[in-house]
């Protein structure tokens, strides 16, 4: 059951209440994305339902150059009203899903092999797209105070991210504002998670390969002993890091492959190793290449191997502007009441919603997902990830007077 709302916290009766045959609707097309997965950037299946139902409701999406992804204004033309000094709002949704199976045994679980909306960006879709789809009834009405863009992004999952794509392609040409949300399964339905300032980390990939003269491992002293070598990259780069950043940072190596060696007694030539950098703070972030770089190069010297090292750059954290952040309480406190607001604490996950923030202030909240009463621990980017599908309600009724809300501002 949701929460009910607080009428002594509640701005007045805001439209845009989401009616319940399009809630039944909304059900209804979230499933069918869940049953269709697609990983980032072939999301055409995705795409071309979503602006099927944008123009079924008489709206003119304009599809990325990549051949996925929209672009959707909603009531007077945005750019033109950005000049006029009233900057467009944005909703940005992301589209893909992950390649790991769908476990669960639900009617709806994933068709295709090996892939599924373990992230909940089936439900991030959906909510953008029924709240396009109330505020483009209510600007019929004249009840929309200024234009609201809907910014449906693929490849949220793919280093350093589909914003970048959508921003290339003017997804925020007049925007103001940009608003986002994210399955947590550790929120109940019918609550958010806010928090001003970073709600995610920075998040990086790194790739070191190290390379040596082998040999017999009868005579390591002859030889690169590449085993230890990479052992001890793997081990001291992460501790080397944790001395030379500020602890406050959060700057962390960790890994997640190593690979070296067949042979019991042969010593290898090769070694590689893989794994993320993680960061909560933005400016430690901006030095992390070169802290990294030298640490691994300083370990791998020790042991004469030589390191090749392929830093990729992934994403910055989520800086949630304070003002914007005030907009999404206000906005579920007018449909829910404030007790349907708890704060949330910094995740380490990273989201590509933050190279919008570099541009225009924004704000991501944590949509709950967990049904009432639920205690089974979930997480995300896990098989038998499923939200309470109350939560799409939930999303589009915080968007639409997220919507209703800015527009009063001046």
């Amino acid at each position: 059951m949701p929460c009910e709302a607080d009428p002594e916290t509640v701005e007045g009766d805001l439209p845009g209440v989401l009616p319940s045959g399009l809630s039944a609707e909304l059900i209804a097309f979230r499933r069918d994305l869940h049953m269709h997965p697609e990983l980032g950037n072939r999301e055409f299946r995705t795409t071309a339902a979503v602006r099927a139902r944008l123009e079924k409701a008489g709206l003119r999406p304009r599809t990325l150059t990549g051949g996925t992804g929209l672009i959707c204004d909603i009531g007077r033309d945005g750019a033109s009203y950005a000049t006029a000094g009233r900057p467009v709002l944005a909703l940005r949704a992301d589209l893909d899903a992950l390649p790991i199976p769908d476990t669960k045994t639900v009617p709806y679980r994933s068709t295709i092999p090996k892939m599924a909306h373990a992230c909940g960006h089936d439900v991030h879709t959906t909510v953008v797209l029924g709240a396009g789809l109330v505020l483009a009834d209510l600007a019929e009405q004249g009840l929309l105070p200024h234009p609201v863009r809907l910014i449906f992004q693929p490849a949220e999952e793919v280093l350093p991210g589909g914003a970048l794509d959508a921003i290339e392609c003017g997804a925020l040409d007049g925007v103001g504002r940009i608003l986002a949300l994210h399955c947590d399964p550790k929120v109940e339905v019918g609550r958010i998670g806010l928090r001003t300032g970073a709600i995610t980390s920075a998040c990086d990939r790194l790739e070191v390969t190290l390379a040596g003269p082998g040999g017999h491992t009868a005579r390591p002293h002859l030889t690169t002993d590449l085993v230890t070598a990479a052992a001890r990259v793997a081990t001291d780069v992460p501790a080397l890091i944790a001395r030379r950043a500020d602890a406050r940072s959060g700057l962390s190596v960790t890994w997640g492959r190593l690979e070296t060696g067949h042979a019991p007694n042969v010593i290898p030539q090769h070694a590689e190793l893989s794994g993320t950098v993680r960061c909560l703070d933005l400016h430690t972030w901006r030095e992390a290449p070169d802290l990294v770089h030298a640490a691994v190069d300083e370990i791998a010297t020790l042991h004469r191997a030589k390191s090749e090292i392929n830093y990729i750059r992934g994403v910055p954290p989520v800086v949630n502007d304070a003002e914007v952040t005030g907009l999404l309480r206000r906005a579920m406190t007018a449909r829910r009441g404030r007790y349907a607001v708890e704060g949330t604490e910094q995740s380490l996950g990273g989201e590509d919603f933050s190279w919008y923030l570099e541009h225009v202030p924004g704000a991501m909240a944590r949509l709950g997902v967990r049904p009432v009463g639920d205690t089974t621990p979930r997480d995300l980017h896990c098989g038998d990830f499923d939200v309470d599908e109350e939560a799409i309600a939930v999303g589009v009724e915080l968007f639409t007077a997220a919507a209703l809300l800015d527009g009063n501002r001046m």
